[in-house]
C-alpha cells in the first residue's frame, strides 16, 4: 500500500509540474512587468483574440474630409507652392493651385480653417458601429490623430481636439463605447510622428508660421527639413531616414498622447503608421512598456503595431501599407488596405474596390497567417458614403456564411495553390492582378481543412493539386465534402493529379467559395 501511495504522489507531482508549465506557456507575456528595453518587450505575447480576429475596419476621417480633393494628403501638399522645396520643377502642387482657386491665399485661409468645417453633424457612432458589426468586423476604431495634429479625442493636452473644435464631441468616447457594446475590439491609429514637417513653419506666406498655431502646425523648421520622399529614403535597402529627428519636447508631447488615449480608452489595439524613427528609440520603447504593463494591470490583452523597423521584431505585431504577403509566414501579421483604390479620406471622385477583390484579399491575407484593417473614408458632415456602406454589408453576407473559414482559424502545411503571383512590397497592392479559380486557399480549424476558392470553376468541378494522393501534407482520409452556403454534400475523388470535388449545378454565392474538407 506504501508502494502505491509514493506512486501516487509521484503522479501527481508529475503533473502539476506539467500543468504549471502548460500555464506559464499559455500566460507568457501576460503577467509579467516589462522594462523599456527591447528584450523584456518581446515577451509580449500576441493575444489569442488578435489571432482569431482576422478582419477590422477604421476610418481616415478629419478635417481633411472637407475639402475632398484628391486624398487625405491634402493637409500638407496644399501648402506645396513653387518656392518649397517639394515643388516638382519649380512648379505648385495641383492641390496648391486647387486650394487658392477655391479657398484663397494660405495667408487668409490655411489648414486650420477647415475645423470649422468639419462639422460631423450627421455622425451617429452608435449607427457606425452597426455596420461595423454587419460587415464582420471583430475590432474597430478611428484614426485618432492623423499627421495633421488635430487630436480626435477631448484632450487635457492641446485645445485643437474635436471636443473643443470642429464637431465638439468626444469621438474616440463614442466610439469606444458603441464598439464595444457590440463584442468588438476598440483601437486607436496614430499617425502623430509625421507632424514633424508636415506643414511649411518655415514659410511666411502661409498662416503655418505664425507662432500662435503652433498647437495646431507643430514645431518651427527651416526651409527644406522636410522633403517628401527623402532623398535617402530607400526601404528595400534597409535605409530609411527622415531630417531632422524630433527633440525632446516634440518627442515627449508623442508620447503623452498616447498615455492619454490609453489611460481615457483602454484601446485594445494601437496601431502606428510609419516614420517612428522620427521618434527617439527611448520613447518608443516607454510607450510599449507603458501599453504593456498598464494593461497587464487591467488584465486586459492587448496588441501593438509597427511598419518597417520602428519597433524591435517580436516586441509587435509587423503591419504592412496596401501590401501583402507572397507566402505564408510563422508570426502573426497585419495589412492596413483602404476601400478607395486612391485615398484613404472621402473625395469628391472614388474609385472604390470591388467586395470580390476584398474579400480575395482577406482570404488570401488569412491563408498566410495575416489579419486585414480595412480603411473606409466618412464624409466631413459623419455620413458614410453608400457605396462604402453596400460593400460591407456584402462582405458581412460573405462572412455570415463563410465566416467559420476566417475567424479562429489557423494556417495550413502551404497557404494555397494556383497561378496568380502576389507582388509584395510596400504600397504594392496595385501591381496585384485579380485572382482566378485556380487560385486556392488553405485554413484550419478544429482538425477541419478549408479550401477557398478564389473564383467559381466554369468547367463543373475544383480540382485542389495540393490534396492528390499520397500528398506530403493532408494525410487524413476524406469522409465529406460541403460547401458553405449549399445543404449537400459534394461529390468527390481523390486521384493521382489531385482531389477532384464535383459543384452543384448552379454557382452558389457570389464571392470566394469555401469547401469544408471532413476527414474520418
Amino acid at each position: 500500500m506504501e508502494r502505491i501511495k509514493i506512486k501516487t504522489s509521484a503522479i501527481n507531482w508529475y503533473l502539476l509540474v506539467i500543468l504549471t508549465l502548460l500555464w506559464l506557456q499559455e500566460n507568457r507575456g501576460q503577467d509579467i512587468t516589462y522594462q523599456a528595453d527591447w528584450e523584456s518587450l518581446k515577451q509580449h505575447r500576441t493575444p489569442e483574440w488578435f489571432l482569431d480576429a482576422k478582419f477590422g475596419i477604421y476610418c481616415h476621417w478629419g478635417p481633411y474630409s472637407v475639402p475632398e480633393f484628391k486624398n487625405e494628403w491634402y493637409a500638407h501638399w496644399m501648402y506645396v507652392n513653387e518656392n518649397n522645396p517639394e515643388a516638382k520643377n519649380g512648379k505648385a502642387s495641383e492641390f496648391y493651385d486647387h486650394h487658392v482657386a477655391t479657398y484663397g491665399p494660405l495667408k487668409e485661409f490655411g489648414y486650420k480653417d477647415f475645423i470649422p468645417m468639419f462639422t460631423a453633424e450627421k455622425f451617429d457612432a452608435a449607427e457606425w458601429a452597426d455596420l461595423f458589426e454587419k460587415a464582420g468586423a471583430k475590432f474597430a476604431g478611428p484614426v485618432s490623430e492623423h499627421a495633421d495634429g488635430f487630436a480626435m479625442w477631448d484632450s487635457k493636452l492641446t485645445s485643437w481636439d474635436a471636443k473643443e473644435m470642429g464637431p465638439k464631441r468626444d469621438i474616440m468616447e463614442e466610439l469606444a463605447q458603441e464598439i464595444r457594446k457590440r463584442d468588438m475590439k476598440f483601437i486607436a491609429t496614430f499617425h502623430r510622428q509625421w507632424l514633424l514637417g508636415w506643414f511649411p513653419t518655415w514659410d511666411e506666406t502661409t498662416d503655418a508660421s505664425d507662432p500662435k498655431y503652433a498647437g495646431l502646425y507643430g514645431p518651427q523648421m527651416k526651409k527644406g527639413d522636410f522633403q517628401y520622399p527623402p532623398s535617402t529614403h530607400d526601404i528595400d535597402a534597409g535605409i530609411k531616414k527622415y531630417y531632422p529627428l524630433a527633440d525632446e519636447s516634440f518627442n515627449q508631447e508623442w508620447l503623452n498622447r498616447l498615455k492619454e488615449i490609453i489611460d481615457k480608452y483602454n484601446p485594445d489595439l494601437v496601431w502606428f503608421d510609419n516614420k517612428m524613427d522620427v521618434i527617439g528609440e527611448s520613447y518608443r520603447k516607454e510607450f510599449l512598456e507603458y501599453y504593456y504593463n498598464q494593461a497587464t494591470k487591467k488584465k486586459q490583452e492587448v496588441v501593438s503595431t509597427y511598419k518597417f523597423y520602428d519597433f524591435a521584431t517580436g516586441s509587435a505585431v509587423l503591419d504592412l501599407e496596401r501590401a501583402r504577403m507572397s507566402e505564408k509566414k510563422e508570426f502573426p501579421w497585419l495589412t492596413d488596405d483602404s476601400i478607395d483604390w486612391n485615398s484613404w479620406s472621402h473625395i469628391k471622385n472614388p474609385d472604390y474596390k470591388s467586395v470580390n477583390r476584398l474579400i480575395d484579399f482577406l482570404v488570401d491575407v488569412v491563408s498566410k497567417n495575416g489579419a486585414v484593417l480595412l480603411n473606409i473614408t466618412p464624409k466631413a458632415n459623419g455620413e458614410i458614403p453608400e457605396p462604402v456602406k453596400e460593400r460591407l454589408l456584402e462582405i458581412g453576407q460573405w462572412l455570415k456564411i463563410n465566416g467559420e473559414a476566417i475567424y479562429g482559424t489557423r494556417t495550413f502545411e502551404v497557404y494555397g495553390e494556383g497561378g496568380t503571383k502576389v507582388v509584395e512590397g510596400h504600397l504594392s497592392e496595385r501591381s496585384n492582378p485579380d485572382n482566378t479559380s485556380k487560385d486556392i486557399r488553405f485554413t484550419t480549424k478544429d482538425g477541419v481543412l478549408y479550401a477557398i476558392a478564389l473564383d467559381w470553376p466554369a468547367d463543373g468541378e475544383l480540382q485542389i493539386n495540393t490534396l492528390k494522393k499520397a500528398n506530403k501534407y493532408y494525410s487524413g482520409k476524406i469522409k465529406k465534402i460541403e460547401l458553405l452556403g449549399y445543404k449537400k454534400p459534394l461529390g468527390f475523388k481523390v486521384e493521382d493529379k489531385g482531389l477532384r470535388i464535383q459543384l452543384p449545378n448552379k454557382k452558389v454565392g457570389a464571392h470566394a467559395f469555401a469547401f469544408k474538407i471532413i476527414s474520418e
